[in-house]
């Protein structure tokens, strides 16, 4: 599947001006949160911002933004399942190919010290969310949770003419599931020994 869109949301904005750009060479149409928009918009890389796609604002300090069916059903929508091709067409629901995300810095925060209600803001909902769902329809889609794998990105987008290799997106939802996993232990880890 050619990469035509994307959605980027990162808190580690280490090499992200860079992929945005070559992004953009694919004529990627990248749509953005907050201060990952800000940061890519001051970097020349023009984003849209995802409320403007799902038609529904970000609000509750950013706990609610990209939880929505239209971000939900554009990453999970089987593309050559007549049903969910109707699906989206009916509720204009667009394909998102590309996902570039890394979680809020639960464990970095907890290890600086901070308070029981910091800690808390700081488990990522949305994030986790949507790479989970990027990875269960790697067939279809390419996931990106850590900045050391932009160049393979964009090495296979070269290679493929815009696309990504079945493989390569596999190796990366295999990442995924690992790091989901120990992010998740962490916040046990941490709950578990927390008193309220």
């Amino acid at each position: 599947m050619k990469i035509e869109r994307a959605v980027v949301s990162v808190s580690d904005k280490s090499g992200l001006g860079e992929l945005g750009s070559f992004l953009k060479t694919y004529n990627v149409e990248i749509m953005s949160t907050g201060g990952t928009k800000k940061y890519l918009d001051g970097q020349g890389v023009a984003t849209i911002d995802i409320s403007s796609y799902t038609g529904f604002p970000e609000i509750m300090d950013g706990r609610v933004k990209t939880l929505h069916p239209k971000v939900a059903g554009g990453i999970l929508g089987i593309r050559d399942k007549a049903d969910h091709v109707d699906a989206m067409k009916t509720h204009n629901i667009k394909r998102i190919d590309l996902i570039v995300v890394n979680l809020y810095p639960f464990r970095e925060v907890i290890s600086k010290g901070c308070t029981f209600e910091e800690a808390i803001e700081n488990i990522d909902i949305g994030g986790p969310t949507m790479i989970r769902a990027a990875a269960k329809n790697f067939k279809y889609v390419t996931v990106v949770i850590d900045p050391a794998d932009y160049s393979r990105v964009m090495d296979e987008m070269k290679a493929h003419k815009g696309e990504t290799s079945e493989e390569f997106r596999f190796y990366l939802a295999k990442k995924v599931y690992q790091t989901t996993s120990e992010y998740d232990k962490a916040i046990y880890a941490y709950l578990s020994q927390a008193s309220l």
